[in-house]
């Protein structure tokens, strides 16, 4: 049976991704943010353009529209539009906000609500676990590129290198207890 550990488990996987994709971008020079290294690449800016571009069509009124919106140009996404590191920053953050405005008041009994995308039903959960693998893969690669532009020394967004053994050593130090794996990097953001 779902509940409302579905719905925290996915905000706290959602806001993890988010740090991650900012984490990465802030260790490159603002110009670093607009390469792209042969016309099939897509720079960092024009990756942040399809994420926010899809988060604002899917989650602009979700519940009562279908998520690909008339307005929408997805294809706009991936030309080079936007000029400054501030202009990347403020679309990112309007994706997300939005996204977290839609999810964020959702109860248990919506999840089985089912919405459209193109025309093609889905229940709000299989919509969730949609966005859950999209973000994530470009994420992914904003965390891959930023590594390969990054000059000087990269600071690890997760387990560091060579470091495993103490990481899992603190852990089973531990006692047992229930914790999303997200938790402790979602602490240290809000301290």
């Amino acid at each position: 049976m779902i509940n409302n550990s579905y719905l925290e488990s996915v905000k706290k996987q959602f806001l993890y991704y988010k740090m991650l994709g900012e984490k990465a971008m802030m260790q490159l020079e603002p110009e670093q943010w607009f390469v792209s290294v042969n016309e099939d690449t897509n720079s960092i800016a024009v990756i942040v353009q399809h994420l926010a571009g899809n988060m604002l069509s899917r989650w602009t009124d979700f519940l009562t529209t279908d998520g690909e919106k008339s307005w929408r140009n997805r294809d706009g996404e991936f030309e080079q539009t936007l000029k400054t590191k501030e202009d990347v920053l403020a679309l990112w953050n309007q994706g997300w906000d939005c996204f977290f405005n839609a999810l964020n008041p959702l109860t248990e009994e919506e999840l089985k609500t089912i919405i459209y995308i193109r025309n093609e039903g889905h229940t709000v959960q299989e919509a969730i676990n949609r966005q859950l693998a999209h973000y994530p893969y470009h994420i992914g690669q904003i965390v891959f590129y930023a590594k390969m532009l990054k000059q000087g020394e990269w600071d690890s967004l997760s387990i560091p290198k060579n470091k495993s053994n103490s990481y899992n050593a603190d852990k089973f130090a531990k006692e047992k207890s229930i914790r999303n794996f997200t938790d402790d990097e979602l602490d240290k953001l809000n301290k």
